[in-house]
């Protein structure tokens, strides 16, 4: 009798899919949207310097005019005792967090929100960053890390800057135990094996002299947990005839 394959044992959600969520310091979110942002500015100090389990840039807390304490995504090269702005009238200047409207273009930012208010959803990854690509009375466009420009509301807030930490994915790994450690918490599993490398009672691409799928990958959309993995419901497979190879 066979096992479960992985998609199978992943959409149970078991404890091996599940990140360490204890080990996490709070949820990196601006603050509520005030009035004052609008016309005016505030500051906030950087306190401490932290780290987060799976996560790749490093967390800052910052005191606020009011005493408040948050925990907030940093820009690059910020440290300890420097100070932050929130607001209409900030400079532009790495840390400072604005509404996107009051960016000139080509202002690099990161920490993005889709809607005034909803504390930052897009580029928030270590050492990325997205640039003001030009601004209407009604939507502030944007290219992201992807190369696709988006639209935002005007008064939807970013951070000026990059994402600290970029240097992340430069450090290798040097053993199979410290890429486990870093996936692990992120809730990833590895190491990963391929399909076609099991027996076919594990899987349904196992089995084969040359581990070649011993028949065509393309599944049913609505084809069962323990078949459904491959090609699934796709339009075409194949080599595309009559489009010359690029050089």
């Amino acid at each position: 009798m066979g096992k479960r394959i992985l998609v199978q044992r992943r959409g149970r959600g078991g404890s091996v899919f599940r990140a360490a969520g204890h080990k996490r310091i709070e949820p990196i979110k601006y603050r509520k949207i005030s009035r004052e942002e609008f016309s005016s500015s505030f500051s906030a100090k950087i306190v401490s310097l932290h780290h987060e389990p799976g996560r790749g840039s490093p967390l800052a807390q910052v005191q606020f005019e009011d005493g408040q304490y948050k925990y907030i995504l940093p820009a690059e090269g910020l440290a300890v005792g420097d100070i932050i702005y929130y607001g209409a009238t900030a400079e532009i200047a790495p840390g400072n967090v604005l509404p996107l409207k009051f960016m000139p273009v080509r202002t690099p930012v990161f920490n993005i929100e889709l809607r005034a208010g909803d504390g930052g959803k897009l580029v928030r990854a270590a050492g990325t960053s997205a640039q003001i690509d030009s601004i209407t009375d009604k939507w502030v466009y944007v290219k992201l890390p992807s190369g696709r420009i988006k639209a935002f509301p005007p008064e939807a807030r970013a951070t000026v800057g990059v994402v600290a930490g970029g240097g992340i994915t430069k450090k290798p790994l040097l053993k199979a135990g410290a890429k486990y450690h870093k996936l692990r918490a992120k809730g990833h599993k590895y190491p990963r094996v391929r399909g076609t490398a099991m027996n076919p009672v594990k899987h349904p691409h196992g089995g084969g002299a040359h581990q070649s799928p011993p028949r065509s990958t393309t599944v049913s959309r609505n084809a069962p947990p323990g078949a459904k993995v491959g090609l699934i419901a796709a339009r075409r497979t194949g080599r595309k005839r009559g489009r010359q190879a690029k050089q």
